[in-house]
C-alpha cells in the first residue's frame, strides 16, 4: 500500500509545482480582506507562493496575487501584504532554489 500523497500547488510567482507545506498561502477571505494565511486553512480563495523573494517580486510585478485572488489589490494593501511576506519568509539559500 503507498503511502499518503501530498497536495501540491502551484506558486503564482515562478508558476512551478510545489507541496503544499512547502509554499505560503495568502487569502482573499469572505469579506474581501487580503491577508497572509499561515495556518492554510482559513476560509476564502487562495494563492501560494514559494518561501523565496525571487517568487515574490516576480508576483508582484506581473500582478499575480491579484489575479490569482480574484481582486484588485491597492498599493497600501499591496505593500502591507508585502512587508507581511517578507517577515515571514525564511532566508535565501546561497544556491538560489526554492525552499
Amino acid at each position: 500500500m503507498a503511502g499518503k500523497r501530498e497536495p501540491e500547488r502551484t506558486c503564482v510567482g515562478c508558476r512551478s509545482k510545489a507541496e503544499k507545506r512547502a509554499l505560503v498561502r495568502i487569502v482573499r477571505a469572505l469579506d474581501g480582506t487580503v491577508a497572509l494565511d499561515l495556518t492554510g486553512r482559513a476560509d476564502g480563495r487562495g494563492a501560494y507562493l514559494h518561501q523565496s523573494r525571487m517568487c515574490l517580486k516576480e508576483a508582484v510585478r506581473r500582478g499575480a496575487i491579484s489575479k490569482a485572488l480574484h481582486t484588485p489589490l491597492g498599493q497600501a494593501e499591496a505593500a502591507r501584504l508585502v512587508l507581511e511576506l517578507e517577515s515571514s519568509l525564511e532566508p535565501e539559500r546561497s544556491t538560489g532554489e526554492h525552499a
